[in-house]
């Protein structure tokens, strides 16, 4: 959360009739190479959303868990979208959100159909974690269509202006998620791929903040990544 306080042609030769057939060979492979980009598009839309199909949608468990240990809180179906990722849409970035306020307003509105947000995951000052929306979904989290496709959303209790509020709990249990979440997908533990909310385009958002310590928290994610397996 954190919002702001914010062309050639071809011709007829001179030998007569040549060049009117490299026109037509043109013209019969230019369509041809067309008809095979269409052709790949389709493939790759059918790609994507071949699960929507009767009967082709995974089976699912409620409340099943991507993050060992956390606490199932499961967010209104109005605050995010149903999908198979990385299937249909690759994970490619973290995005680190504040809430601006408690875990707790973060829960509640998030289970509020009439809030329009939430992330996959809120973190708690303690180190408690609670999943609201699975991996494999769409989470309105960014504020960016693209970026809530490809990313997955992590809220922390606090505010943006109060460092004291980002305890090392908070940071140590936070790495750990982030490396799972990069371990599974592959991700880069790097700054291009693990952003805090106010660098998604588009945004008008101001969190985590200039206080949410970086050079503290990456480290963290890297330490915790090299502790698990690669993804496949």
């Amino acid at each position: 959360m954190g919002k702001k306080a914010r062309g050639g042609a071809g011709g007829r030769s001179a030998g007569g009739g040549t060049g009117s057939g490299t026109g037509r060979r043109a013209f019969l492979v230019g369509g041809t190479v067309a008809a095979v980009g269409a052709a790949a598009l389709a493939r790759e839309e059918l790609t994507r959303w071949w699960w929507r199909l009767p009967g082709m949608e995974k089976d699912r468990v409620e409340g099943e868990l991507d993050h060992k240990g956390a606490q199932w809180a499961g967010a209104s179906r109005a605050n995010w979208r149903r999908a198979d990722r990385p299937d249909d849409f690759v994970i490619d970035r973290v995005v680190i959100h504040v809430v601006q306020g408690s875990f707790a307003t973060a829960v509640k509105v998030f289970k509020d159909p009439g809030h329009g947000a939430a992330t996959h995951y809120v973190v708690r000052k303690d180190g408690h974690v609670a999943q609201m929306i699975r991996e494999l979904d769409v989470a309105f989290h960014a504020g960016n269509r693209d970026m809530n496709e490809r990313s997955i959303g992590i809220e922390h209790e606090g505010f943006v202006d109060r460092p004291e509020g980002f305890t090392k709990a908070m940071y140590e249990a936070s790495a750990r998620l982030t490396a799972g979440i990069c371990a599974r997908y592959g991700i880069p533990v790097d700054r291009e791929h693990i952003i805090g909310h106010v660098e998604v385009p588009g945004t008008d958002h101001t969190d985590p903040g200039p206080h949410w310590d970086w050079d503290r928290y990456m480290p963290l994610v890297r330490r915790e990544r090299a502790k698990l397996p690669s993804a496949d």
